[in-house]
């Protein structure tokens, strides 16, 4: 009786198993980029990653290039759990009432690598993802993309090259506050949408990290392209938190681990991704590239970091100077 009992219990753990097996937890991890960028290349590794380490209890379908949702889109989609997984840019949160993450958007804030890595991998940026929660959004990792530089239709060397242009940005009120220290008129668009514009002419130029400009072919429509590295667009991988809670607590733990080695990745690759692009651009001969002098970046850098003291009320001054502290950077010495 008592064999039978057994052998009834092992069929039913193997019937579970099977139907575990043949119903995964499905991810649908959406992002609004191309496949072959730093986010698009860091999407596919962590679904290589999560199916490993879950042993196929997850499966993770990645729609990159808005398939999905566009930019104004996703964060709600995320919120009612029509998605789990996105990997916004870290200017999406202002608009979410979460305005802290716009001193990622501050130029010149950071100088390297180095220095934003203190934050993104340190206490200042857990604290930051923490102001998520009560959004239902658990933040996971924070992924590079690069620095940005400035692109238009004319020469840019000094900040009054820009004055008058039409600059497409991100919905963020502190890249409306920098292109206005420029004499600059910001557009707010989706950036699935930037291609045409530039092409149309409905916006005169942009800001970007380099590959995000040659995978989306913007440096067709771009006569100029001056190397200003003014700003840095990363990412937050960024998850539904009542699905992320709700996760067999062993599917969590090989997630977070599958998440730690994608960011090493996405963060390894990021800086060759930028540097092989802007020597695609080179070579494609149909945009200008100007490496600014050490004196020339000073002049941008000394005409945007106003802008800091400008957006203390709307980030809050004490995360900023918490952000001086941590990488050295003093205004006063400017």
């Amino acid at each position: 009786m008592k064999v039978r009992a057994l052998l009834l219990g092992l069929v039913a753990v193997g019937l579970s198993t099977t139907a575990a097996a043949a119903d995964p937890i499905v991810i649908k991890f959406s992002h609004v980029v191309a496949q072959d960028t730093p986010k698009g290349k860091a999407a596919d590794k962590f679904k290589e990653l999560a199916e490993k380490y879950t042993a196929g209890a997850v499966k993770v379908e990645v729609y990159p290039n808005s398939t999905l949702y566009k930019d104004k889109e996703e964060m709600e989609a995320l919120q009612l759990g029509a998605v789990q997984m996105l990997a916004p840019s870290l200017a999406k949160f202002g608009p979410l009432g979460v305005r802290e993450f716009e001193v990622f958007d501050l130029p010149f804030i950071f100088d390297s690598y180095e220095d934003l890595h203190k934050v993104t991998y340190g206490q200042v940026g857990q604290q930051l993802f923490s102001k998520l929660e009560p959004k239902g959004i658990k933040g996971l990792a924070y992924w590079d993309n690069g620095f940005k530089s400035f692109s238009a239709n004319s020469p840019i060397k000094k900040p009054e090259d820009l004055k008058g242009k039409k600059m497409r940005i991100q919905s963020s009120k502190v890249l409306e506050e920098q292109m206005r220290e420029l004499k600059a008129l910001p557009q707010v668009m989706a950036f699935s949408e930037v291609y045409q514009a530039l092409q149309t002419g409905v916006v005169d130029g942009t800001e970007n990290p380099i590959s995000n400009l040659y995978t989306q072919k913007m440096h067709e429509v771009q006569k100029h392209l001056a190397i200003t590295d003014h700003g840095y667009l990363g990412y937050a991988v960024i998850t539904n938190k009542k699905f992320w809670d709700g996760l067999p607590a062993n599917v969590r733990t090989s997630l977070e681990k599958a998440m730690k080695e994608s960011t090493e990745y996405a963060n390894k690759i990021a800086k060759d991704e930028n540097d092989q692009s802007l020597e695609m651009v080179k070579k494609s001969g149909k945009t200008e590239v100007t490496q600014l002098s050490k004196d020339e970046r000073l002049a941008f850098k000394k005409a945007l970091v106003p802008v800091h003291k400008k957006m203390e009320s709307r980030i809050g001054a004490e995360l900023i100077e918490s952000i001086y502290k941590e990488t050295g950077f003093d205004p006063a010495k400017l």
